[in-house]
């Protein structure tokens, strides 16, 4: 039996817009974010509430495709579909919105949304070249601009005080969560990759990021408490899949769906909203310029624009062997050029450095792949 927390993450939605449009009469103001380069930290210290925006469903993107190329990342595609149609709730409540130039797609696409005059969009210039101290200057800078903008923003002085107790709110998130997928460290692991991922999604949404770590507590205190008495997400000898590549979100699960309903079990994510940022958390005993603390923190996320990307081989390798992995599926959005070519490296450090099976799958939000993804995805199973 699923530990009854998981259903305490069922309404985090609608509880959090009820929140968010109550603290928006009280003169508190909302900044939707659409990545995780964006840092949360900075609104938090401006007193507004951070939220994740929605970016995960096939249903916009017809409406996205009268202005954007067909054959553009769903996940853009389907995040400017929401917001030209208003038909995310979060994106509608959003006083401001943030943006960042992760990819070129994304890039352009909020230029059309900017000349669109929909919302008031503000767009971080992200560097890309991880390894290099000038990168994180011009993330410092980046981060300068960004702080000034929110303090007209929000009518007040953003503090080195109140940075702190937003970088700690935000570690302690962090760590919350990582010590809730590393329970699948077990075996047989104590999670499915579902049930992950739905708690993972829907805590992006909520408002009270204190109430957050709370849920998630409580989540892992039950979920460990039931391992004594036999809990288990998949019997024993399910293949361990992890699953790396392009972010997933509730509505763009088919992947994760169809391994488990093919017998095997996601055991661990490293995409974006899984694994690849819990681990970053700032030095709260550096008593150094925040700011800079947390450009350097944000300019660590190994995401695949960056280059070279080490940390996401580093990272994976790690998660491979401590999550005692079988095979690797990376997941690409059809056009993420990104991470299309950069699965020649994963590929090599899975299949050729530690000779693990590894299967590459490129697909967009749509339903008319599913077979041809059911019989790739059991036949690799088969083959783990």
């Amino acid at each position: 039996m699923k530990p009854a927390a998981l259903d305490t993450f069922d309404n985090i939605r609608e509880e959090s817009l009820v929140a968010m449009r109550s603290a928006k009469q009280d003169g508190t103001k909302v900044v939707g974010i659409y990545c995780t380069y964006c840092p949360r930290e900075l609104v938090l210290a401006g007193g507004g509430i951070p939220v994740g925006l929605c970016g995960t469903r096939e249903t916009p993107i017809a409406a996205a495709e009268q202005d954007l190329p067909r054959n553009l990342c769903p996940l853009i595609k389907s995040s400017y579909g929401f917001a030209i149609t208003d038909t995310c709730p979060f994106f509608a409540t959003s006083d401001l919105v943030i943006g960042e130039t992760t990819c070129d797609g994304k890039k352009k696409m909020f230029e059309i949304m900017q000349s669109k005059q929909i919302k008031e969009i503000y767009v971080m210039q992200l560097p890309q070249a991880p390894d290099e101290e000038a990168s994180v200057q011009l993330w410092y800078s980046e981060l300068k601009r960004l702080k000034a903008y929110l303090e007209r923003f929000f009518g007040r002085t953003i503090t080195d005080e109140a940075l702190r107790q937003a970088i700690h709110q935000v570690n302690e998130e962090s760590l919350a969560l990582q010590a809730l997928f590393d329970l699948n460290q077990a075996r047989p692991a104590l999670i499915s990759g579902m049930d992950m991922l739905r708690v993972a999604w829907q805590i992006g949404f909520q408002a009270d990021r204190q109430e957050a770590v709370r849920l998630i507590d409580n989540l892992a205190a039950e979920t460990r408490a039931k391992a004594s008495e036999g809990l288990a997400a998949a019997p024993a000898a399910a293949p361990r899949i992890l699953l790396t590549g392009t972010p997933v979100g509730v509505g763009s699960e088919k992947v994760i769906e169809l391994v488990e309903s093919s017998g095997g079990l996601v055991v661990a994510m490293e995409n974006c909203g899984g694994y690849k940022t819990v681990e970053l958390r700032v030095d709260e005993q550096d008593q150094s310029d925040p700011l800079l603390l947390l450009a350097r923190k944000y300019m660590q996320i190994p995401c695949s624009v960056m280059s070279p990307n080490r940390r996401r081989f580093d990272l994976l390798q790690r998660m491979i062997r401590d999550f005692q992995v079988d095979g690797v599926i990376d997941l690409t959005w059809q056009a993420c050029h990104t991470y299309n070519i950069e699965s020649h490296f994963v590929a090599d450090l899975v299949k050729n450095q530690l000779g693990l099976p590894f299967l590459q799958l490129e697909t967009d939000y749509s339903q008319s792949d599913i077979e041809t993804l059911r019989v790739r995805i059991q036949a690799f199973l088969e083959m783990v």
